[in-house]
């Protein structure tokens, strides 16, 4: 049973010896145990411990200490110091005894090892006291625990007992890093007799000469003991980075020892202030300066941190940045934005830097238009386009060049360069490649900022690909007319501009029978020479001019008398009219003919060789005449000449006019035709006058011979014959029909008569029994029955007929209805 209980628990079902392990027992419990023996008549009574036993493990005394040394000694002390031993026995060691055995040369005194310590020594330090100056002693340690002291350690000396004395010197590391917040302990080992006074100094890290003394806190302290001096520091900060140095100063001499400490933690605020490098509605370039104090780490990364102005929550923005520099996106426009920024290393993020409240809005605008670029260095496939920058940038810099291209016949404008030209300061220029030969190609450049694209430039001067210049070929010309004193010329440009543009012409013209030229510089490709002698012959040519010089001349052919041209009649119609025009009646007739020749001539119109219509009037100017007809009708249509006629001849043109109208009334006679008794047929004939344009379909309306208004049969009829459903029997209906072209419905044609609607009628059959009922001389009586089928209709009459027997023809015999 365990100490505390009374109950005796039965620890072995049976024994047969007179030793037994008990197992299960409770380390650290304290047990009583009994034993009672057995025979075959019973239990004996119990037999128990007297003294209380605790179950652990089995305990020896500890092995001897280890590392003894001699401290300091003076003329009447000894200081000791050792290593617990390695083996405690199993118990702990619960304290030391020192002992001394002083040595006695003259073999007077019986040497014995005495115990120095009156305490138990806890700790692994002792100083012996009360000894004898002078005299020569030997020193050792024993371990005690619950089992007992262990065997005497290794013995120190013999050591005569003195006082010693020593320079100072001071063992220190020389660097010691930390994380901030952990206490610190700079332990300096001090060796020196007398035991020196000591003075701790500190310098900022990059200021080593400039050393202060340490200023002793509740933050810093000093605590010196027998062979030691340490410097603590409790929640160590960044400040407390920096060079600290010890000086040991006793009777013999000083000694100093330096020791660097780094205390590692979160950086410094980054420097300010926060400069906005670009300001836009949508985004923000904000740079800042890295932080005075990086906290003893390398900064990893910037956190960037965002708030309104009106408001106190603030919003994460990113934690990437490395640089000194980052665009925060996703601003909306107009409203006011505070920003700050804290560094980060791999301690944490130290303290903000607050930006000046800024309103997120544009600046700047868009860059204006370069100048119109100009084209050279022209190849076969390739231009170097050049231009100047815009007058206005927007107020950002230009950052670049969109150019395009087009040819002179397209109306596409293509990019020429994937990435944007970059600015130049003395001029832009661009070679580009890959162009067509033969092709003319047009260029225009577009500046780019912050802001965006800014509008292109006017498009450069038509250029054609091809290999460098020379002078141009010979112009192509003729003399288109001439007078008594003048000649008119034209010409075509030279086939080969030499590859350059063709800048002007210079036409030359010289009396037959002379020598010189005389020449007059033109740009156009028409020159009327005047001032010529009447009667005399001349001859002309042209040159053609570019950037390389005058081109070969190209002269006229024939050899030109001065004197009035007498040209036949020509007439051109204008492109609206051709040989043929369609008009819609109600339109207007209009028919510009252009007419020349030497001299003017007469000009007269007809209308199928005939008179023009009333309606008809003449324009003319002094180059044409226009026949003009306003109003028109169906009956202006038909084939309009124009005769112009001078001293050369005559000329004529035809024109034919067509007018469309709509169609004229359907054809007569309209029938009808009863079919049932809801139905009928409607026939007719087609318009005599369709309006110029076929007939598409005709139009049926009906109305009730009692009503006025009409009412839609079918719009869909394109036979002149229709059946009308849907009718209502006993009804009688009107019935009108009108023609439609794409012009338009012409008239409506009534019916005449009303038809009634109802079953079809046919002839009666024959009457029935006839019979000679009396006779007289000049009479006879007859009496017949109805026919069996009337035909659809009442029988309204009956005819009665006879003939005398031998004639072959019947003769009528009554002369009135006769309903009888």
């Amino acid at each position: 049973r365990n100490i505390d209980g009374k109950a005796w628990t039965k620890v072995n079902p049976n024994c047969g010896s007179t030793s037994f392990v008990v197992p299960d027992l409770i380390t650290g419990q304290e047990y009583f145990f009994r034993v009672r023996a057995e025979n075959r008549f019973g239990i004996g009574p119990p037999a128990e411990t007297i003294q209380r036993t605790t179950a652990r493990d089995p305990i020896h005394p500890p092995d001897p200490p280890i590392k003894l040394r001699i401290g300091l000694v003076t003329k009447n002390t000894v200081s000791l110091t050792w290593k617990p031993p390695k083996n405690d026995g199993g118990a702990p060691v619960t304290h030391y005894n020192v002992e001394c055995l002083r040595w006695d040369r003259t073999g007077e005194v019986k040497e014995s090892w005495k115990q120095c310590n009156r305490r138990d020594v806890e700790e692994t330090k002792f100083t012996v006291e009360d000894l004898v100056e002078g005299g020569e002693y030997e020193f050792r340690v024993k371990a005690v625990n619950i089992a007992g002291p262990s065997r005497p350690s290794a013995t120190v000396g013999p050591l005569v007992v003195k006082d010693q004395t020593c320079p100072p010197s001071i063992e220190l590391k020389e660097f010691m890093e930390v994380e901030e917040g952990t206490d610190v302990k700079i332990l300096a080992k001090i060796k020196g007799v007398p035991f020196p006074t000591l003075t701790w100094l500190k310098a900022p890290p990059k200021k080593p000469d400039d050393k202060s003394p340490v200023v002793y806190d509740q933050h810093v302290n000093k605590i010196v003991d027998e062979d030691t001096c340490t410097l603590l520091i409790q929640q160590s900060r960044r400040n407390d980075t920096g060079l600290y140095t010890i000086t040991a100063v006793n009777d013999l001499g000083t000694a100093s020892k330096e020791m660097r400490l780094n205390v590692l933690g979160r950086p410094g605020p980054p420097v300010g202030p926060i400069k906005f490098e670009s300001i836009l509605a949508d985004k923000m370039t904000i740079s800042w300066l890295p932080p005075l104090d990086d906290g003893g780490s390398k900064i990893t990364n910037y956190v960037i941190e965002k708030r309104e102005a009106n408001r106190k929550t603030w919003v994460p923005v990113t934690n990437e940045p490395k640089e000194c520099i980052f665009t925060i996106p996703k601003l909306m426009e107009g409203h006011e934005y505070v920003f700050r920024i804290m560094a980060q290393n791999k301690y944490g993020i130290g303290e903000p830097l607050d930006s000046e409240p800024e309103t997120a809005r544009n600046l700047f605008t868009v860059p204006g238009p370069p100048d119109k670029p100009t084209v050279s260095s022209i190849t076969r496939d390739s231009m170097t386009v050049n231009w100047e920058e815009p007058e206005h940038d927007g107020g950002s810099p230009i950052t670049g060049y969109w150019l395009e291209r087009k040819e002179t016949t397209g109306k596409r404008w293509t990019r020429v360069n994937r990435d944007p030209i970059k600015p130049m300061t003395l001029g832009v220029s661009y070679k580009v490649t890959g162009l067509i030969e033969g092709s003319e190609y047009q260029f225009r450049v577009s500046a780019i900022n912050a802001a965006g694209v800014g509008p292109p430039s006017m498009p450069s001067d038509p250029a054609l690909a091809r290999d460098p210049i020379a002078p141009p070929g010979p112009p192509i010309p003729k003399v288109t007319d001439w007078t008594k004193s003048s000649v008119d010329l034209e010409w075509t440009p030279p086939i080969k501009d030499g590859g350059s543009r063709v800048t002007g012409y210079i036409v030359e013209f010289k009396e037959e029978g002379k020598e010189e030229w005389e020449r007059v510089e033109i740009r156009g490709t028409k020159f009327v020479v005047a001032g010529l002698k009447e009667g005399c012959f001349y001859k002309f040519r042209v040159r053609a001019v570019n950037a390389a010089g005058i081109g070969e001349p190209g002269e006229v052919t024939d050899i030109i008398e001065m004197k009035d041209r007498i040209v036949a009649p020509d007439i051109n119609l204008d492109a609206s009219v051709r040989d043929r025009i369609v008009v819609h009646a109600g339109g207007v007739i209009r028919i510009i003919a252009y007419v020349s020749g030497k001299p003017p001539p007469t000009v007269s119109w007809s209308r199928d060789e005939q008179a023009l219509p009333e309606e008809a009037k003449i324009e003319e100017t002094a180059i044409s005449s226009s026949l003009v007809i306003r109003n028109c009708k169906r009956s202006h249509q038909g084939l309009y000449t124009l005769l112009a006629k001078n001293d050369g001849g005559e000329r004529r043109k035809t024109v034919i006019v067509d007018v469309l109208d709509v169609p004229g009334p359907v054809g007569m006679p309209l029938l009808t035709e009863n079919l049932t008794n809801d139905s009928c047929k409607l026939s007719w004939f087609t318009p005599e006058d369709d309006g110029g344009s076929p007939i598409t379909n005709y139009i049926i309306e009906k109305r009730e011979s009692d009503h006025r208004a009409w009412t839609p049969v079918t719009y869909t009829v394109t036979r002149q014959n229709a059946t009308i459903q849907g009718l209502i029997q006993g009804k009688a209906y009107f019935f009108r029909i009108a023609a439609e072209n794409i012009i338009g419905m012409g008239p409506f044609t009534e019916t005449t008569k009303e038809i009634l609607i109802r079953d079809p009628i046919t002839v009666p059959d024959r009457p029935e029994d006839l019979e000679v009922k009396a006779v007289t001389k000049n009479s006879v009586t007859l009496t017949w029955n109805p026919p069996k089928y009337n035909g659809g209709s009442d029988i309204t009459m009956y005819v009665l007929e006879s003939r005398l027997i031998g004639k072959d023809k019947f003769h009528k015999v009554t002369k009135e209805k006769m309903l009888d």
